[in-house]
């Protein structure tokens, strides 16, 4: 017969001091491990602050390095600028007094000989080169001839159409009649703002504007006109022809090695806004002569459009707006276009900016780091934070901004 097996022993019940202990136990485990939880939460909190801190910290460094790189290539120019002032020969001006004048009024009656000995003496045409001269002078008001001097038929003959009717060639109507009526002979050369700023020197001569400029006028850093600058150009280390001017150089071969006639000038952004079909055109010159009209930028931070919107006077006077805002408006207090606020910019700038510079300019050049609010909400430091491909690109904080939003 098989056995009943023996019963399990039965548990001795908990009693209430064994609950209150184990009760304590985890009390005390789920302490601890909030006070481990908490520790973890401030050290994750102090390495989020040190990270920060880090950040700011390596932002504002480079901050400073971008100033201090910016200064440094800023400086180089200007020695490269001045290098090429002191290299410069400028050319002797003839004097053209009532005699001489007479003179050639005498070569004007004589025809196509009394043509080539005026343009020879007049030194405006590059090389001298007197077959040349004279293959440009038997065709006359022909706008496709291309004289080898800084003037643009086509376009004069557009520009002042009595001309046409003269009887003379363009460039010889120039030397003996336009420029005394105050034409200009090229986009590139305003002949009324270059009389303005060298009126002693035109007056001692009465050379006209462009013998002036290109004898003697842009060897001693003369601008032919607010939108040309010739230190500014000079500085990029064109590899000019003997006797060549800058203007001249950036006409030839300057836009298309992409040199920048002015520092408010940004040839690539321009070209990329032009027609096909103007493509061989130099940006300046389609700006100048076509492009501002169109609501075409010469650069990210000047909006023409919103320049003339923001300046009624600057409308009913149909000045071209970058002229004016470079003559003037800066001074007067007017900004740009939407994305720089010229007051503020200024007054965050104070006493380190230059009373003679443009404000634009002298963000452009360096200033941008220089400030901690380029305009209002908007911290130089947070931008270039989130966006340090600037580094790479050699932009601006407000020129980048101005890009992308242009281009969404």
């Amino acid at each position: 017969m098989a056995k009943t097996p023996a019963p399990s022993p039965k548990a001795a019940p908990q009693t209430t001091g064994d609950v209150a202990r184990k009760a304590a136990a985890a009390a005390q485990k789920v302490a601890g491990l909030r006070t481990d939880l908490r520790l973890a939460h401030e050290m994750a909190h102090q390495a989020q602050v040190r990270e920060a801190l880090t950040r700011s910290e390596l932002t504002l460094a480079l901050t400073e390095a971008l100033k201090v790189r910016t200064e440094a290539l800023t400086a180089a120019r200007r020695m490269t600028a001045e290098r090429w002032l002191e290299q410069a020969r400028p050319q002797a001006l003839r004097r053209r007094g009532k005699l001489e004048r007479g003179f050639e009024r005498l070569l004007v009656r004589l025809g196509r000989s009394g043509h080539i000995r005026l343009i020879l003496d007049a030194g405006v045409w590059r090389g001298d080169d007197e077959a040349g001269i004279a293959a440009y002078v038997r065709r006359g008001a022909d706008p496709t001839a291309t004289p080898a001097a800084l003037f643009d038929q086509a376009w004069y003959l557009e520009t002042y159409p009595a001309v046409a009717g003269s009887g003379l060639p363009p460039l010889v109507h120039y030397l003996a009649r336009g420029a005394a009526l105050g034409y200009s002979p090229h986009p590139l050369l305003h002949s009324d703002y270059y009389a303005a700023l060298n009126a002693s020197a035109l007056r001692g001569s009465q050379v006209s504007p462009l013998e002036h400029f290109v004898r003697e006028g842009a060897a001693r850093g003369r601008n032919p006109q607010p939108l040309f600058d010739v230190l500014h150009y000079a500085a990029q280390g064109p590899q000019l022809a003997k006797d060549e001017d800058p203007a001249s150089h950036y006409l030839r071969t300057g836009w298309r090695d992409g040199l920048s006639p002015h520092p408010l000038f940004d040839g690539a952004w321009y070209r990329r806004q032009m027609p096909r079909q103007e493509a061989e055109t130099a940006p300046l010159v389609h700006y100048l002569t076509k492009g501002w009209r169109q609501g075409l930028t010469p650069h990210p931070l000047f909006d023409p459009n919103w320049y003339v919107e923001h300046n009624p006077d600057v409308a009913e006077l149909g000045a071209e707006p970058m002229t004016h805002f470079l003559i003037g408006g800066a001074a007067e207090g007017r900004s740009p276009s939407a994305w720089f606020d010229l007051p503020h910019y200024v007054a965050a700038r104070g006493e380190a900016l230059d009373p003679g510079a443009n404000p634009l300019v002298d963000y452009l050049q360096g200033g941008a780091w220089a400030v901690a609010e380029a305009r209002p909400g908007f911290p130089t430091a947070a931008y270039l934070a989130a966006t340090p491909e600037l580094v790479r690109q050699g932009m601006t904080p407000l020129e980048h901004w101005a890009r992308q939003a242009t281009r969404a």
